[in-house]
């Protein structure tokens, strides 16, 4: 185990425990898809549970469903009335992701939908107090944008994977689609003074944004 290792299990022992089904949800999630490391994870998804209690959101905007396990640890963190509206592009993982959601002791604070959410999550007519994006890297900017157009003023978004294994400071990478994608996210967000923003170097980089 080298010293990183090290640390990250050092942290993971000293914050909040994952919780059974959502280790079960992880571990299913490795085995049974092809990129399981995309889902949060113990540290983020304990980070995601508390910023929710901290900012008390109504209705939660995800982009990029995946195995459903941020989703749940948002949700975790909702007060009674709460939603959390998910949408993921991606209909072969579906009849992963469903049950596992549907089966969660928050499920019924979980709206799970198969669909492009820059193209559906505004006919929800829903204003969102908060939004977790973490959708196609490509079209970050885009989906930034609209979930912008839906935020309520002093609304907050999470941007996951902003730092994308470091490949934003990688020159042999500048040719990659989704690291590019991300490059003019980080880039426009610098210079956007609708927001204010702080990207932490957690995971794979997380910038939270607050709508001004």
């Amino acid at each position: 185990m080298n010293e990183t290792e090290a640390i990250d299990q050092y942290i993971l022992s000293h914050i909040d425990p994952e919780g059974d089904y959502l280790h079960r949800l992880y571990r299913a999630t490795n085995i049974h898809t092809i990129h399981g490391r995309m889902a949060s994870g113990h540290l983020q998804g304990r980070l995601l549970k508390m910023l929710v209690e901290m900012i008390q959101p109504r209705n939660i905007l995800e982009i990029g469903t995946f195995s459903g396990y941020s989703a749940i640890c948002m949700a975790e963190g909702l007060g009674k009335e709460g939603k959390v509206f998910t949408f993921d592009i991606n209909d072969e993982l579906e009849d992963f992701t469903r049950p596992w959601i549907e089966k969660s002791p928050v499920a019924d604070k979980i709206v799970f939908k198969i669909g492009d959410a820059s193209e559906e999550a505004p006919k929800l007519g829903i204003t969102f107090d908060m939004a977790f994006l973490d959708g196609n890297k490509r079209n970050y900017l885009e989906d930034y944008e609209m979930t912008l157009s839906v935020l309520r003023t002093g609304g907050f978004i999470l941007a996951d994977n902003t730092l994308w294994d470091g490949h934003v400071i990688d020159p042999s990478y500048k040719k990659d689609k989704q690291t590019i994608g991300i490059e003019h996210f980080n880039d426009f967000l610098v210079q956007d003074e609708r927001i204010e923003k702080v990207m932490l170097p957690l995971r794979d980089g997380l910038t939270l944004i607050r709508k001004k």
